[in-house]
C-alpha cells in the first residue's frame, strides 16, 4: 500500500481507481460547452458509488453535475467543487495519459 493510501486509510484499489480516472480525464480533455464524455463519466462514477446525482445543472451551459451523499444523521454539510473543462493549451508532456486532443489539455497541476 502506498504512503498516500496509508495516510488516508484508503485501500489500494481506491487509490488505483482514482489514478485511472484522473488519467482517463486527462487523456480526453473537453472544453466549456463540450464536456459530454466528462459528465457521462462523472455521473456513472457517482451513481456507482451510491450518490444521488443531479445532472444538467448550471445557469451558463447546463453541463454541471452534483453528487449528493446523505449521511446517517443530521449534521454539517461539506461542499467539494471542481472545474471539469480543459484549456486551449497544447499538451507537451509525453505521458501515456497525455492529451489525445490536439490543442487542448487539463493543465491544472501540470
Amino acid at each position: 500500500m502506498s504512503e498516500l493510501a496509508v495516510a488516508l486509510s484508503l485501500p489500494d484499489t481506491l487509490e488505483s481507481d482514482l489514478i485511472r480516472i484522473r488519467r482517463e480525464l486527462h487523456a480526453h480533455p473537453e472544453v466549456l460547452f463540450d464536456v459530454d464524455h466528462t459528465t457521462t463519466l462523472i455521473i456513472g462514477l457517482l451513481r456507482k458509488w451510491g450518490l444521488e446525482v443531479q445532472s444538467g445543472v448550471g445557469k451558463h451551459f447546463g453541463q454541471g453535475v452534483v453528487g449528493i451523499l446523505h449521511g446517517a444523521e443530521d449534521g454539517e454539510t461539506i461542499l467539494l467543487r471542481a472545474d471539469i473543462d480543459a484549456l486551449p493549451i497544447q499538451e507537451e508532456h509525453d505521458y501515456a495519459y497525455a492529451s489525445r486532443r490536439e490543442g487542448y489539455m487539463h493543465a491544472c497541476g501540470s
